[in-house]
């Protein structure tokens, strides 16, 4: 750990202060703003891992908060560290979405010329510069430079990142795969509706295992498509979640959910892949284990070093049962996925 990281790794509250005033002034010596001061620090857990961020600007700390305030550490692994520098001007407008590029550990996230970020995925290190206008757009601020910065440091560093829902039942964990709006929210959020365990809609982490594997998610929210209200009357009143770009969703906390049970982490058995189709019959159809690992390698850095063990959790993950699930009545899926969480050997197709 670093002498900064041992002098401000402190849990969320009153922001640490360290030296000097915020939003201190560049001197004319100092045109790359190297040595400006950058005098808060609190540390975050997103997905259970210590994420330092270290910034001038309170507002930084504030939005950090409202995505990580209320997790606590769970994985004992080294801090990563986010530098957050806010330079003070006249701008209002929220900045375009960035654009990310990429060279060996290097990774860019460049909105503008006021707007941009530097991840260094060896040193497990990022650093930003922001605008006035980037930070008091709340929503752009978390997405793309809290956020999306923290999770790549995490997903290049400690986990392996997959495109899948996960809930468990009788200690069994399920991954839901398929491409986008093909229904993985809405089943796990119905899964977890009739008593499953709800730990992620679409976005999953695997970790490191030599026992069963095991995947890590954001069990305190589901994000749903807007059609997700003709399917849930507890979605009707709720309006779509204000986004600076992507597809439209509605984003729910699960404590504001009725009844639901969640974990952070869960074991996986099972990998099930999605194919909702008009009037189909719920069943399971049996596929090879390399379905599964071609998908998720999708997913993978390009770089050796962060590429290989990535490439060796997900060839575990991938050794676990692998089947479509054709459907077109949530009900009956579920009932469907209960049956094979039952049974403890090859269920019965």
């Amino acid at each position: 750990m670093t002498k900064l990281s041992q002098e401000c790794s402190f849990d969320i509250g009153e922001p640490a202060v360290l030296t000097q005033s915020a939003f201190l002034p560049a001197a004319e010596s100092d045109p790359l703003l190297c040595n400006m001061a950058l005098s808060l620090c609190s540390t975050f857990y997103p997905l259970g891992f210590a994420v330092e961020i270290v910034t001038n600007s309170p507002d930084v700390l504030d939005a950090a908060t409202e995505s990580w305030g209320h997790l606590h550490r769970r994985h004992d692994a080294p801090v990563l560290q986010l530098r957050i520098g806010v330079v003070e001007d006249a701008s209002t407008d929220c900045p375009p979405p960035p654009l990310v590029r990429a060279q060996r550990h290097l990774l860019s996230i460049v909105a503008d010329a006021h707007n941009q970020a530097i991840c260094d995925l060896k040193a497990g290190f990022a650093f930003a510069w922001l605008n006035h206008g980037a930070v008091q757009h709340r929503g752009y601020l978390r997405y793309h430079f809290i956020e999306s910065t923290a999770l790549v440091l995490i997903s290049t560093s400690y986990a392996t990142p997959i495109h899948a829902a996960c809930v468990s039942r009788y200690g069994r964990g399920m991954l839901f795969c398929g491409d986008s709006g093909v229904g993985k929210s809405s089943l796990a959020y119905a899964c977890a509706r009739a008593g499953w365990i709800y730990t992620s809609d679409d976005a999953s982490y695997v970790l490191p295992s030599s026992d069963r594997p095991r995947v890590i998610g954001h069990s305190h929210q589901v994000r749903f498509r807007p059609s997700a209200r003709e399917l849930f009357p507890e979605l009707r009143g709720r309006s779509l979640t204000p986004r600076p770009c992507g597809k439209p969703s509605i984003e729910v906390p699960t404590s504001k959910l009725p009844s639901l049970t969640t974990a952070d982490e869960a074991t996986v058995d099972y990998i099930i892949f999605l194919n909702r189709q008009p009037s189909a019959t719920a069943e399971l159809l049996p596929l090879s284990n390399e379905v599964a690992l071609q998908y998720f390698r999708q997913n993978v850095y390009p770089l050796d070093e962060i590429k290989q063990p990535q490439i060796v959790a997900l060839e575990y993950l991938s050794r676990m049962g692998v089947y479509e699930l054709r459907y077109s009545d949530l009900h009956q899926a579920v009932d469907r996925l209960e049956r094979l969480a039952q049974y403890s050997g090859t269920p019965a197709l």
